[in-house]
Parts: structure tokens; sequence; C-alpha cells
């Protein structure tokens, strides 16, 4: 009896060695009780400046990596009204040229004091550069947004987005230096889709 059993053990073959397949999990899974103990930390850290610091920095460079790629143009860190190749044509014709939008706020500081002025001819001329300066830039967008969407039809087939007029405005009449996402083309450069 006794010798039979330790034939049958020496007769017994160890496991398979089972094969690394690439893209499979390669590992038994664990068991419900192995995974909670995984998972569990303690709520309050030991630490807790240190991990409120540690939280704070985190924060900070997410941050700023989510700044630097919205300067830049990237697609997933642009908000709803900026995203889409639609909007990347716009903004791209609006950056290409000068408009006289541009020059508005500009203006606006200069001719703003000088019509506080206690002198007539300082209040009318003030006032007239000022209304001429917003004549010239309602007509300079409402010229600018004609040509952006029959631009955007001919590019892309489809009628503008809603709300392209908007954009034109309000992308026209800023500083160069403070547009969102920054401009992508120079002056005089050509629009990319």
């Amino acid at each position: 009896m006794f010798g039979r059993k330790k034939q049958e053990e020496a007769t017994v073959t160890p496991a398979p060695v089972v094969e690394q397949r690439p893209g499979a999990k390669n590992r038994p899974t664990p068991s419900r009780r192995e995974a909670e103990a995984a998972r569990r930390r303690p709520i309050v850290p030991a630490d807790r400046e240190a991990a409120k610091k540690d939280s704070r920095r985190r924060e900070r460079e997410e941050r700023a990596k989510y700044r630097e790629a919205m300067y830049r143009g990237e697609e997933w860190a642009l908000g709803p009204r900026d995203r889409g190749p639609q909007r990347r044509f716009v903004r791209d014709m609006v950056d290409s040229r000068w408009n006289v939008g541009e020059f508005l706020l500009p203006l606006m500081i200069i001719a703003l004091p000088i019509s506080m002025l206690p002198y007539r001819w300082a209040y009318i001329a003030g006032f007239t550069v000022l209304y001429g300066m917003i004549a010239l830039t309602v007509l300079d967008v409402l010229l600018l947004t004609r040509r952006v969407k029959k631009a955007v039809r001919e590019k892309f087939g489809e009628e503008p987005a809603k709300g392209t007029a908007w954009y034109v405005f309000s992308r026209s009449v800023q500083l160069r230096a403070g547009r969102m996402p920054r401009p992508q083309v120079t002056r005089g450069g050509r629009a990319k889709a």
C-alpha cells in the first residue's frame, strides 16, 4: 500500500507551463479579498501637509499643461466654442489679416480722455474719432463675416456653424496678443484647414 502511493506521486507530472501571450492577462484573477486589500488606503494620509502640498503641485502642473495646450490650439484642450475644423479655419482667416477692430481699444484709451478736456473741439474730436472707429469696425466685421462664410461653404461644402458671425466679431476686435487660442498663422499667411 505505502509503496503504491509513492509510485503514484512520482508519476504525477508538473503543471504545464503556460506561454505568455501578448495582449493577454497572463496571471490568475485575484480573489475579491485580494482585490479589496490592494485598493485599501488610509482615508486621511499620515502626513496631511505633505499630501496637501503634493496635491496642489499636481493640480498646478495639470493646469499649466492644459493652458499650454490651449495656447497651442490643441483640439482636446479647447472649449466647445473653439473646437472643430470649421472654427480652426475661421480663426486662421481672422488671424491672417489686419482687422480694424484691433485698433478700437487702443484708440478708445486715447480718445476718451481727450473728449473729457474742457474744450469743445476736444469733445467733438474725441467722440467723432471714437464713433467713426466703431462704424469702421462694424463695417470691417460685416465684410469679413461674409467672406468667411463664403470660404467655409466652399471649403467644407456645408453651411457655417451657428454663431460664426459672433465668433468672427469677438476674435477680430481682440488684440492679437490676447486671442485664445493663440494665432497659428502670420499676418498675410494662408488659413489652414
